[in-house]
Formats: structure tokens, C-alpha cells, sequence
């Protein structure tokens, strides 16, 4: 029989959404911008921090001036769901990656059929990526406004952690998408 030249459109999808999705997530937990502080009493109305689970930025929105490397008077860091973004966003990240090389691996990139069980694999590995990740977001956002912050200021969500929600719906997309690769396999038996 002759092997078809097509890569199966699971891995296709897989392999666009993982990388896609490991961006986003590795943007989302660099950038301090998980929640934004605003109306800030005894500061400028345009004063605005940005914290992140690894930073606090101060910006004055006029001026764009901003700084980052704020000192936290507030315990923001000491609290459980930054602790466990700290811990779960990069360990998502690693892997993210490893489930991207196994892919890599099982797709028919430099070879004449598909490994769909190493695909399928990967598809898990990656799906774990993101639900990690997912759990450290949803966490956070569950928790956002109950987080130490000034009395009478305003908050908001930031844009690390909507990139870090679509990072980890990417990887488990891109998870899901290759464990349909298993299919093939159980076919093949």
C-alpha cells in the first residue's frame, strides 16, 4: 500500500494552535499586567499600577512615564493565587514546549507516514500544558478583586491575563486537536 502524502488536518491544527498558544501563554506570565489599579487614593488621578505575578508597574497615563520594580506595601505577592500563578504559569510553559517537540516528532515532518501514537501524546501532554495554565488564570480572576489593594481604588483586568486565558483555550485546542491523532492509531490495529 502507498503511504498518502497528507498530514492529517489534527496535527495540522495542533501544531498551529500549540506554538500560538505557548506565545500567548509565555506573553501573559512576562508582562505585569495581570490586574490594573486605578483611582488610586493620595495619587495622581492618572496614576495607574499594573501588577503582574512577578512585578508591579506604576504609569502615569498622561505622561506614559512608567516604572516598574515597585516595592509591595501591600502583600500583593504574599497571597495564595499569585503564589500559584508563580508557580503554575512557567511550569505550563515547560510543558507546553516538551509537548510541542513530541509533536513535532510525531508529525510526518521528515518522515514518510505520521506517528499518530507519539502525536496523541503529545496532544495529552499539551492539553495538560493548558489546563495548568487555565487553573492558574481562572484562579487569579476568581480572587482579583479580593487581593490586597488600596481602599477606594478601582480595579480591572489586565491584559496579561486575558492573553494568559487565550494562550491556555489555544493549547487545549491545540491538546485536544492532536489526541485526535489517537484515533488514527487504534484504526491502524
Amino acid at each position: 500500500y502507498l503511504p498518502s502524502m497528507r498530514t492529517p488536518t489534527e496535527m495540522i491544527v495542533g501544531l498551529v494552535l500549540c506554538p500560538c498558544g505557548l506565545l500567548l501563554t509565555l506573553t501573559g506570565t512576562l508582562a505585569p499586567s495581570w490586574r490594573q489599579v486605578s483611582l488610586i487614593p493620595e495619587q495622581p488621578m492618572d496614576v495607574v499600577w499594573e501588577q503582574g505575578i512577578w512585578d508591579i508597574c506604576r504609569e502615569r497615563q498622561n505622561t506614559h512615564d512608567r516604572l516598574c520594580g515597585q516595592v509591595d506595601v501591600l502583600g500583593y505577592f504574599d497571597q495564595v493565587p499569585v503564589r500559584v500563578a508563580q508557580g503554575l504559569m512557567p511550569s505550563s510553559l515547560v510543558v507546553a514546549l516538551v509537548g510541542f517537540v513530541v509533536a513535532s516528532l510525531g508529525v510526518r515532518c521528515w518522515q514518510p507516514e505520521p506517528r499518530h501514537l507519539v502525536a496523541g501524546v503529545a496532544g495529552l501532554v499539551v492539553l495538560l500544558s493548558g489546563l495548568m495554565s487555565l487553573v492558574s488564570s481562572s484562579w487569579y480572576t476568581q480572587e482579583l478583586w479580593a487581593l490586597p489593594a488600596p481602599p477606594g481604588s478601582m480595579l480591572s483586568v489586565g491584559y496579561s491575563l486575558v492573553l494568559s486565558y487565550l494562550g491556555s483555550c489555544m493549547e487545549i485546542l491545540g491538546g485536544l486537536a492532536l489526541t485526535l491523532s489517537f484515533h488514527h492509531c487504534c484504526k491502524e490495529l
